[in-house]
């Protein structure tokens, strides 16, 4: 990607997928809201310089109508000299979120230089995430007590002091159970493990850490997060079925089905990554609308500069007609 900020122009991706799922907030279609976010990403794809392909995206060919995983996207690819570049997409992170109004909801997308993301299949992934205080500090193959004490360690905290962020599932009952029986505090969250891993960098949140299991895809564009805010995050991946793991190693994922990916493993080189609030959350501001357009609020992130930006967008809709649809 050399020095182009493609981030400040990733952002007009999201904040189109924001606005048009945001129309669908509360109505309890979450399949609807995800394919407006999708079919506002796949639009918006065709305005940026890019030759762009989708390793994290939704799902395989087949399965999915756009943005599928392999799917060649952006306006550059008559131009030998546009980038060529990695998209980790989730163009409703919180599809459950949006659907019934909760908080937090985000569109998202991560960028790197071509072969720089893990192409994980659409299986389980274990992850342990923290932020930057806490590198080095934790292990995928010790207890959750063990990295809770190291934690709380690095912070110069007790382990009663701490917050882990976990997502509200019966397969969490065991790391639930010891992270009280430690003492530390717990947020459960109905969905959303993106912005759960993000939240751990940003001492306002009061997050500490994130344990839990949940989708591999959504793993590497947390990871490509993390890498442009200095924090850490290790993943496992847990097949569901045989065929999962088969069709993941022929993607080029590992057949050590014990192998812990660090988080340079899973988002590695250049990375940009950007999100756009859909929902209000604590991590951005939701879609606003009023009278002929909206507001939206969105973070662009870059690894190479460690650079951090919050940007209030204001929208009219007769200036931006692709953004006014019903």
């Amino acid at each position: 990607m050399k020095d182009r900020n493609l981030a400040l122009e990733a952002v007009r991706i999201t904040e189109g997928a924001a606005i048009a799922s945001a129309r669908l907030m509360g109505r309890g279609d979450r399949d609807a809201a995800d394919q407006a976010a999708v079919e506002a990403m796949r639009r918006a794809f065709d305005h940026i310089d890019i030759r762009g392909t989708v390793v994290i995206g939704e799902g395989e060919r087949d399965e999915a109508p756009m943005l599928y995983i392999g799917e060649e996207v952006g306006a550059g690819w008559k131009n030998d000299n546009s980038p060529r570049v990695d998209i980790a997409v989730d163009p409703l992170e919180g599809t459950n979120l949006c659907a019934t109004g909760a908080p937090d909801a985000l569109a998202v997308i991560a960028l790197a230089d071509d072969g720089q993301f893990l192409n994980a299949p659409d299986t389980y992934m274990e992850k342990v995430a923290v932020g930057p205080e806490c590198k080095g500090v934790i292990d995928l193959r010790e207890s959750i007590t063990w990295n809770l004490k190291r934690v709380a360690k690095a912070l110069n905290k007790e382990v009663g002091d701490l917050t882990a962020i976990i997502l509200e599932r019966e397969r969490h009952a065991d790391i639930i159970q010891e992270v009280r029986d430690c003492g530390a505090r717990i947020k459960l969250i109905g969905d959303g493990d993106v912005s759960a891993a993000i939240a751990t960098c940003d001492p306002s949140t009061g997050i500490d850490v994130l344990f839990g299991t949940g989708g591999a895809p959504e793993g590497v564009i947390a990871a490509a997060a993390l890498r442009c805010l200095g924090g850490e995050m290790l993943g496992r991946l847990h097949w569901r079925s045989d065929a999962e793991r088969t069709r993941g190693i022929a993607m080029g994922v590992s057949d050590d089905d014990s192998k812990i990916y660090t988080i340079e493993e899973l988002a590695s080189g250049n990375v940009m990554f950007a999100a756009t609030g859909v929902t209000q959350g604590a991590f951005l501001d939701g879609v606003h609308f009023y009278g002929g357009g909206a507001t939206t609020e969105s973070v662009v992130m870059r690894s190479k500069s460690g650079t951090s930006r919050r940007i209030r967008s204001r929208h009219r809709f007769d200036r931006k007609p692709q953004y006014s649809w019903s």
